[in-house]
């Protein structure tokens, strides 16, 4: 091989080493530029990175900050026995009560009828203490609840299949005062009942403590579901 063929092959061989140095130069500067992306960040975006950063900071302090309340307020309840499930059961009871599944203690009035009165005259005592405000009532201890009614002639009325005697008593717990200030007022059903009825006899009487059974009729629908 001649002395310029050398020189030329060594020529080439050198520029290819030259290129080869070159490309490995640009990637080693394009990996250390790639990374760390935030040098390629200007002021601005920088301010704004940071920025956001705080504001994103400051809503995880805030969720902290809620949730730690959250179960602060959770153990609080646990420690006083004042649970979800607790209250709900509460809330059901009550339910019970009104609706005359449960027996109910309460003050309240007591009204005495003695004398021959048809059952529909008892219905209008009932639908007064009702609208009176009254929260639960039995007639000569049967709890009157949805679908409960005073029937018969003056002398042989009943309720649920009850005989109602003579005398016979009707409790009522509610607001005394009320209660008896509605039954008695002028011109009210105390009144008209003994306009309509001279020989019987209504006496009201307040009282603290009245207990009322738990009625032994079904409140389950026969063909109704409920719809949820």
């Amino acid at each position: 091989m001649s002395h310029s063929m050398r020189a030329t092959r060594n020529s080439i061989s050198v520029a290819l080493v030259a290129v080869v140095l070159g490309l490995l130069l640009v990637v080693q500067f394009r990996a250390q530029s790639s990374g760390n992306a935030l040098d390629a960040l200007s002021a601005t975006e920088l301010t704004d990175l940071v920025a956001n950063l705080n504001t994103r900071n400051d809503q995880l302090r805030t969720e902290i900050t809620a949730t730690r309340a959250q179960l602060d307020a959770l153990v609080s309840a646990q420690a006083r026995g004042d649970t979800s499930l607790g209250q709900l059961q509460a809330d059901l009871s009550k339910i019970r009560a009104w609706a005359g599944l449960l027996p109910v203690t309460g003050p309240g009035i007591q009204v005495t009828i003695a004398g021959r009165i048809p059952g529909i005259a008892v219905q209008d005592l009932l639908n007064e203490l009702r609208n009176a405000g009254a929260e639960s009532y039995a007639v000569d201890g049967v709890r009157v609840v949805s679908g409960s009614v005073v029937a018969g002639p003056a002398g042989a009325i009943s309720i649920e299949d009850t005989s109602l005697g003579d005398p016979f008593e009707v409790d009522a717990i509610g607001n005394a005062a009320t209660l008896t200030g509605s039954l008695t007022r002028a011109g009210g059903i105390v009144a008209r009942l003994k306009a309509t009825f001279p020989d019987v006899q209504l006496t009201v009487t307040p009282v603290d403590r009245l207990e009322l059974p738990a009625t032994t009729r079904s409140l389950v629908p026969g063909h109704g579901q409920p719809r949820l």
